[in-house]
């Protein structure tokens, strides 16, 4: 595992613009506002046969809260803090590199690995948490429910409480056929050791986070002292 900053080399960044794909970035001055900021982290597996090309890298905020918006957390004219202060590692961004190397996961190593240092490093953080996407949603939404999509679709603020309601019920009932959470996403984090923390309304008002998620996401926490169990 190695860090990612604003120093790394430019191939190197390069790839990271690429390859990213949870939110787009949209230029250089995007990705030195994720990366060189002292609230903001990035870390990479690398393998000995491709040493400046990464398998897969997680990006990280450091904040004082839990956060609910991507909105705000990537926000061009936000003021960064100290991060030495943080109370909270956010993980808002995990990209998988290699397409040969799809299905088999890394990212449960990479998050306790990172979690393990950033503790080390920090130690008055409390929490470590992710802002995710629940990218299965709308589709589940549209097959089970068509009148709420085609409703949320003209007026998405009137249907709060339903696709409120039916995202709970999707993340916490609907199975997959061996009786994982259906939500990829969801049966990462909770196949990995976390729990769901908190959802969250219009945190991704962006075109892909209305498709996907009707706008909602969710934190998803690890607890260090219990996510092996």
């Amino acid at each position: 595992m190695r860090a990612i900053n604003w120093s790394s080399p430019a191939s190197l960044l390069e790839r990271m613009i690429r390859y990213e794909a949870v939110h787009d970035i949209r230029d250089w001055n995007d990705l030195r506002s994720r990366l060189d900021p002292p609230d903001r982290r990035c870390y990479a597996f690398f393998h000995p046969a491709i040493p400046d090309d990464p398998l897969i890298f997680v990006e990280v905020a450091l904040t004082r809260g839990i956060p609910d918006s991507i909105q705000d957390l990537l926000a061009s004219d936000r003021v960064p803090s100290a991060g030495a202060d943080a109370t909270t590692a956010v993980f808002y961004s995990i990209s998988n590199c290699q397409p040969g190397l799809r299905g088999i996961s890394f990212g449960h190593f990479l998050i306790k690995q990172v979690a393990t240092d950033l503790k080390r490093e920090i130690p008055v953080l409390e929490r470590f948490v992710t802002l995710s996407p629940i990218p299965g949603f709308m589709t589940w939404i549209r097959a089970h429910d068509p009148a709420l999509a085609r409703r949320s679709e003209e007026n998405i603020e009137l249907c709060r409480d339903r696709l409120l309601a039916s995202a709970i019920r999707y993340l916490l009932e609907v199975k997959d056929g061996e009786g994982r959470p259906r939500d990829p996403v969801a049966r990462f984090h909770l196949g990995n050791g976390a729990r769901l923390e908190q959802l969250n309304w219009m945190a991704d008002s962006s075109e892909k986070g209305l498709r996907q998620s009707a706008g909602m996401m969710v934190n998803y926490l690890y607890d260090l002292s219990a996510v092996e169990e």
